[in-house]
């Protein structure tokens, strides 16, 4: 699926849809150039999940943890230099727990990446639009392909 989003109103909408759709267990993958949103739309997820707390992009900590409906996990593995790296951080016992991830960069560890589940693409058009290219796998993506084809 592809969608155009055309300012930071759009992605907060997209952002409350994905928000609503996520459920226990389930993965987010984020991938794009520096600087295309994908912490902003971390932030309009997690504000939908229930997350009081700012979310910042954890590049230098890796992850973070937050609470929300479910315990909610924000990956960014751009500093990576191999999916090696993520078994010394215990990734499996966020990834295959009872809360949702959301993985930033995770092009960079996609050999250890479960099959179910929710990858998004973003690709700078200009200073404010964006495509969002989403795929995957899994019952939250059918769900979440349902929920955007109503916008």
């Amino acid at each position: 699926m592809e969608i155009t989003v055309n300012n930071l109103d759009e992605t907060q909408q997209i952002g409350k849809i994905i928000g609503r759709c996520l459920d226990k267990g389930d993965v987010l993958c984020l991938d794009g150039d520096l600087g295309v949103g994908k912490t902003s739309l971390t932030q309009f997820i997690a504000r939908e999940f229930g997350v009081d707390e700012y979310i910042t992009s954890p590049t230098f900590t890796i992850i973070k943890e937050y609470e929300g409906r479910l315990p909610f996990y924000h990956m960014d593995v751009y500093r990576l230099d191999s999916s090696d790296d993520m078994h010394d951080l215990g990734y499996e016992e966020y990834i295959y727990s009872e809360g949702v991830t959301v993985i930033e960069w995770s092009e960079k560890i996609k050999e250890i990446l479960p099959e179910e589940r929710i990858n998004i693409n973003i690709k700078r058009v200009d200073d404010n639009s964006r495509i969002l290219y989403i795929d995957g796998r899994g019952k939250t993506l059918d769900k979440l392909i349902r929920e955007l084809n109503k916008i």
